[in-house]
């Protein structure tokens, strides 16, 4: 697995750029027709998405889904090779304010995401235009594909923390010391996730987000990444005013409550983008 990685970065990260998306399409597509698990996983989470539309629709749908999946893994083969004027033009920001100026105040901002878009060219959007953020990372088996993915977020100018280490004294630190972090926050890859009400089943979602935000005053943001023809969007939304009524767990709750709302409004809104090829809802099997 390591050898095909190393292999494809290497191969795609060089071939002329309209090959190279036209061969992430070409991959996706065979993908598709192969309808394994995860293609079978992303039908089934966008049909949660929208219950309404029909059959055909949902399967332009997902070959779309799965193309823009493609997309993103051939971008990461590539970012490390954009300039940085390219990143910065072609990156598009809706309310940006809501990210700067806590930063700019040495509030500190947190930032939770969806699995959508392109969030490593978001990142190195903002690491290129003077703003550096700490990431939390799925730790990756094996050891050395993950310290592959660790270098080359580490080039873009991402503090990356894997999701194994004690992640809330650290994260804690940073945003004391009045600085951006980023949380992808739509699956919960623990067993204490909170249960949510998401596109109209029962989820669980990290509780890292809200815990952060009551424990520092830092506020928390949503995000969301879509693409672009040439390139990405970034949408910043306010969650729940802080601080919130109740104890330290029913504050938990309602921002994360918050924080899913924000992510479902987004989704819906453009869910070819949204890359969720795992389980996400508690009453679907493995």
């Amino acid at each position: 697995m390591y050898l095909l990685y190393l292999f494809a970065w290497k191969v795609i990260g060089v071939i002329p750029e309209e090959w190279a998306y036209k061969l992430a399409n070409f991959v996706s597509d065979q993908i598709f027709k192969k309808n394994g698990k995860g293609v079978k996983r992303l039908r089934s989470n966008y049909k949660r998405v929208m219950p309404n539309i029909s059959e055909r629709e949902l399967e332009v749908l997902t070959k779309d889904g799965m193309r823009s999946y493609l997309r993103y893994w051939f971008d990461t083969f590539r970012l490390n090779k954009w300039s940085k004027s390219r990143i910065i033009e072609t990156t598009f920001v809706v309310r940006d304010n809501l990210l700067r100026d806590p930063v700019e105040t040495k509030e500190g901002c947190i930032i939770a995401l969806p699995h959508a878009g392109n969030w490593d060219h978001a990142a190195a959007y903002f690491c290129s235009t003077g703003i550096t953020l700490t990431a939390v990372v799925e730790k990756l088996k094996p050891e050395a594909i993950f310290k592959k993915f660790l270098a080359y977020r580490q080039s873009i100018g991402i503090e990356a923390i894997s999701h194994k280490e004690k992640t809330i004294p650290i994260l804690m630190e940073r945003l004391n010391q009045g600085k951006l972090i980023a949380l992808v926050a739509d699956r919960d890859m623990s067993r204490n996730g909170i249960e949510v009400n998401f596109l109209g089943g029962i989820a669980k979602m990290p509780a890292g987000p809200a815990i952060l935000a009551i424990k520092t005053g830092s506020p928390l943001v949503t995000a969301y990444i879509r693409y672009l023809e040439k390139g990405i969007e970034i949408t910043f939304d306010e969650t729940i005013k802080l601080p919130v009524t109740g104890s330290e767990e029913e504050q938990i709750r309602k921002i994360t409550q918050s924080m899913a709302d924000n992510f479902a409004m987004r989704i819906k809104g453009s869910p070819v983008d949204w890359h969720m090829l795992q389980r996400i809802w508690v009453d679907e099997e493995n």
